[in-house]
């Protein structure tokens, strides 16, 4: 009897033992795994293109890249503000200090990686001289980059802002409109689908890649090199000395992300570092 009770009790703490063993080894690799995943907002073209472009890179080093598509400006930096991702790359720094004003949320740039030159496009038009008189333009409608495409038809002679208009000009800044161009603002990711209704849009280059535009061969006129619209790579501002962060900006302005850039967009996005 006594025989019997010490085998049940010796098998009671060598059973103990395996399961504490087995405790003890998947709670480090839960852990683990939950310093070593990434999750990055961004629109599909071009930011997630280049994302899963060093996502071989990243893992090498220990991260997995985790990418999160969204189709819009607003969602992205909603979801860093909610802890949702890590990080977002879609945008540029004034319409990031813009949507940080509106919303009270902190928000900081981390690296510039491209610029997306914004162009007018059109399916009426041969050119840009031939805009008729009461023709119909479609614009973004958020404040920095209506202010961005507004400053865009000023630089090529189209309408005049007033000197106080800075880089989120609107409507109201206009001084002159010789040929009373009628402004049709809508959501940036509809841009593309109003082509057919009125007479040009001015377009974001990640949504006319979308729809198959090329702002070097497509556009009626198109920003310049010197924009200073560089789209960037935003966290939070407790995050900005993060390690895993630092080799995810480290990776997206690499000779290799540049040289991936430079030969699929063949100019329609610029390296900005």
């Amino acid at each position: 009897m006594k025989r019997n009770v010490i085998f049940v009790i010796v098998g009671l703490l060598v059973l103990s033992l395996a399961l504490g063993g087995c405790t003890s080894k998947s709670a480090p690799d839960k852990t683990s795994d939950r310093e070593t995943v990434l999750k990055v907002g961004a629109t599909p073209v071009p930011h997630a293109e280049i994302l899963n472009f060093i996502k071989p890179k990243l893992e090498k080093e220990g991260i997995k890249l985790e990418v999160i598509e969204f189709t819009d400006y607003v969602k992205p930096n909603l979801a860093l503000n909610e802890k949702e991702i890590d990080a977002n790359f879609f945008q540029h720094v004034p319409y990031m200090e813009s949507f940080a004003r509106e919303r009270g949320i902190d928000m900081i740039s981390v690296g510039k990686v491209h610029v997306e030159p914004l162009g007018l496009y059109s399916k009426k038009l041969e050119s840009i001289d031939d805009l008729g008189d009461g023709a119909v333009i479609a614009i973004p409608n958020d404040p920095t980059n209506e202010g961005r495409a507004l400053i865009l038809l000023e630089a090529n002679g189209i309408i005049k802002l007033s000197e106080e208009a800075g880089l989120e000009a609107t409507e109201k800044d206009i001084v002159e409109n010789p040929k009373n161009i009628v402004f049709k603002p809508i959501d940036a990711a509809q841009l593309p689908r109003t082509l057919e209704d009125v007479d040009a849009s001015i377009i974001n280059t990640n949504y006319a890649l979308e729809a198959k535009l090329n702002p070097t061969k497509d556009a009626l006129i198109v920003e310049g090199s010197e924009s200073p619209y560089a789209n960037v790579v935003t966290v939070r501002p407790e995050d900005k000395d993060n390690k895993n962060i630092k080799k995810l900006v480290e990776a997206l302005q690499s000779e290799d992300v540049k040289k991936f850039i430079e030969e699929k967009y063949k100019g329609a996005i610029v390296p900005a570092f």
